[in-house]
């Protein structure tokens, strides 16, 4: 299993790390050689998941619409590449040419009207480098005490292109205001829609022209952003934890002197504290083979997450790769799915578990499930508005075949491989016959108060970078500061898993036995608040709006805070169980 997960990820590095080619080209023209233009799509700015095809509206377009072959994560991207009428030639100049006449008939001004009111944007791609244009602008104008709204349709664009000897370096797009058309009334419009081409040459090389887009996001004064916010949550986290460690260590201390004092003393003295229930804390947890998948998932999550920030630190995802990150989310995934079922059948193996099989297919849909029923429910609403968003069949059916064929077969092996390589469970007490009495505990001990303080630390240490991020998923900003990201990451799980062992411990001295599952909810909770951020950056901080965008941007996010919830739950409980065996590893238990 090793040697093809080894094989199936390097053919994933080499496909990553090629960048996209024009038509199989090498990126060297001559004079005068075409240059492929390939119109994507259009859509309102504010929702960026609510895209459709260019020619959804009545453009210009060329006598056969070709549509350009993509990969499997430009189509899960939202892509949809066709040729369009545009002649931008290399290294060809052109004053103002005409692309066609068209009369838009009333029904088309309605619909073009609409898209301006909602600031529709176009993308297009010319030799592989991303280009955006708005298709049109509101002009309002005074009258006296009143105030009415002008609607204008560009008819006119000029590209502005750099070259470098015999490559294409960068292109901007430019709307002319003043070559505009009224369609404020619902009436026939003839447009002349044309174009006009300038090129200019540039001493930037071509392996350096995707700079431009990494420029934004690491400009001097988002950089100094984002580092205050690691210092911040350095400086904090490092205060906090170490606060929390000196108290924890103190107590420690003075338990096992206490403790040791009991044990060489002739007179009975009552046990308290953590090392009262002894007998039980290494007691099995309750639902045991829901709990083992938890721990399955999440690892897998885990190790996702690792091969994402390896793939993103060497330089794969550069911007505007059209779909390489999503490409990758899918089959690391299904790499991934054998680490899910050794930890899994491993774990339900070593708590006694019996029926290891229904284990691993509950594992393999302990995430996969409600991903799968979200998508299922958001491609429906797709499919309904047209949008490109909407996968076509032959996309699910490539997903479903890398399930069935390199992601069940690897989690049904790593199941296997766990359960040939099963341990005893390694536990330093003894468990008595039956539980000990919970005592009663006060409100603040109990799950939800203690996921809250759980919870929150770790929150507050991602904070500002979750709002980058999400301004770069959810908006057109651009996000390439990885080593920033990464250490972000590393203080998420460091905190995460300090917290969980205080509070663990904190559990254990009040003599609360179930620490198992609380282990993993407390680690976990801090999905919670990004889930409650989702709200409040989506009606504080953003503009989108519409049932489609609010679909989207829900369902997807409530999945990605339950990855989060699995991720670092297990990560808590991982904590939490090498603590707790160290501590009753130092103490004499009868």
């Amino acid at each position: 299993m090793g040697r093809v997960d080894g094989v199936l990820l390097l053919i994933l590095l080499g496909a990553c790390a090629l960048r996209a080619g024009a038509d199989g080209s090498d990126h060297r023209y001559k004079e005068g050689d075409h240059v492929p233009l390939y119109a994507n799509k259009v859509g309102p700015l504010h929702n960026p998941s609510e895209t459709y095809r260019y020619y959804d509206l009545p453009f210009c377009s060329p006598d056969h619409i070709t549509e350009k072959k993509e990969a499997l994560g430009e189509v899960l991207n939202g892509d949809r590449l066709v040729n369009s009428p545009y002649e931008l030639n290399f290294h060809e100049d052109k004053q103002s040419k005409s692309l066609c006449k068209k009369t838009l008939l009333k029904e088309d001004v309605a619909k073009i009207r609409d898209a301006v009111s909602k600031d529709y944007y176009f993308q297009m791609f010319y030799d592989d480098l991303p280009f955006w244009g708005f298709i049109g602008r509101i002009e309002k104008e005074k009258f006296d005490l009143s105030e009415n709204e002008k609607y204008l349709l560009f008819k006119h664009i000029h590209f502005d292109i750099l070259y470098n000897d015999d490559r294409v370096i960068e292109i901007n797009v430019l709307s002319d205001p003043n070559m505009s058309i009224d369609i404020t009334d619902d009436k026939e419009v003839d447009v002349d829609f044309s174009y006009s081409v300038s090129w200019k040459k540039t001493d930037i090389a071509f392996e350096r022209r995707m700079d431009k887009y990494s420029r934004i996001s690491s400009m001097p004064k988002h950089l100094e952003v984002h580092w205050f916010s690691i210092n911040n949550s350095c400086v904090t986290v490092l205060l906090l934890t170490g606060f929390l460690a000196t108290i924890l260590m103190r107590v420690l201390k003075n338990d096992f002197i206490r403790y040791s004092r009991n044990e060489e003393s002739s007179e009975d003295q009552e046990e308290t504290g953590w090392k009262y229930i002894h007998g039980d804390v290494f007691r099995f947890p309750k639902h045991k083979s829901l709990f083992s998948a938890v721990i399955g998932s999440g690892t897998q999550l885990l190790a996702l997450a690792v091969f994402i920030f390896l793939l993103a630190l060497v330089g794969v995802f550069y911007p505007y790769n059209r779909g390489v990150f999503f490409t990758a989310l899918v089959v690391i995934y299904a790499l991934t799915s054998g680490i899910a079922g050794y930890t899994a059948s491993n774990l339900y193996l070593q708590l006694e578990g019996t029926n290891w099989v229904r284990n691993l297919l509950l594992t393999g849909c302990l995430f996969c499930g409600p991903l799968f029923l979200t998508f299922c429910f958001l491609n429906t609403v797709a499919i309904a508005y047209n949008a490109t968003a909407a996968l076509p069949i032959g996309t699910i059916g490539v997903i479903l075949l890398i399930w069935m064929l390199v992601a069940s077969p690897l989690l049904v092996l790593g199941g296997v491989a766990g359960k040939n390589n099963k341990v005893e469970f390694h536990a330093p007490c003894r468990t008595t016959k039956y539980p000990r009495e919970i005592p009663q505990l006060p409100w603040y001990r109990g799950t939800i108060p203690q996921m809250a303080m759980a919870g929150f630390l770790p929150f507050s240490a991602i904070y500002l970078e979750l709002y980058y991020i999400f301004a770069s998923v959810w908006g057109h900003k651009i996000y390439t500061i990885y080593g920033i990201l990464f250490i972000v990451f590393i203080i998420l799980i460091i905190v995460t898993a300090f917290i969980t062992v205080a509070l663990t411990y904190f559990q254990l001295a009040a003599e609360d036995h179930e620490w198992w599952w609380r282990s993993i909810l407390c680690g976990g909770s801090t999905g919670f608040f990004i889930l409650f951020y989702c709200l409040y950056y989506y009606h504080a901080r953003s503009d989108m709006s519409g049932f489609m965008q609010t679909s989207f941007f829900f369902g997807y996010m409530a999945c990605i805070c339950y990855g989060f919830f699995l991720m670092l739950g297990t990560v808590g409980f991982r904590a939490s169980l090498i603590f707790v065996r160290h501590i009753y590893h130092s103490i004499k238990c009868e």
